[in-house]
């Protein structure tokens, strides 16, 4: 699947996730990509080693990252490379709303501790003010 057709779906999922405008633009503009703690965003390319894995990810499993969020766990450092997938099919289920307000994502957690622990799977997503933050 061509780049701009998971681009276009990435644009669309962080509407839904209520991302601050100029993130998105970027985004759309320029590939930029932000990554967030506790709500707030920063672009990626200022954190070299991020952007680097970033791009690791893309072209190993030919998917477009769309944002990051950066939290500490009790098992290690995580940063979680929120994605759209080659897959079409999988596009549907890539975001979810819950009950509570908060978003079911599919990503690629890098465990930079651990890097064993690192994989693809759901995780729990709170919108707030522009941002975003992971919660479970």
């Amino acid at each position: 699947m061509e780049r701009q057709v998971k681009k276009d779906k990435a644009i669309e999922l962080m509407k839904q996730l209520d991302i601050y405008k100029p993130y998105i633009d970027g985004f759309e503009q320029e590939d930029k990509v932000c990554f967030y703690e506790m709500f707030g965003g920063y672009w990626v390319y200022q954190e070299p080693e991020i952007e680097k894995k970033m791009r690791e990810i893309e072209a190993k499993y030919k998917c477009v990252v769309y944002a990051i969020t950066h939290e500490f766990a009790e098992f290690g450092e995580l940063y979680d490379f929120l994605i759209v997938t080659d897959y079409k099919c999988e596009h549907k289920t890539l975001l979810q709303k819950q009950s509570n307000g908060d978003y079911i994502v599919f990503a690629y957690v890098w465990n930079k501790t651990d890097e064993d622990c690192s994989e693809f799977g759901s995780i729990g997503v709170e919108s707030f003010g522009g941002g975003i933050r992971r919660v479970a």
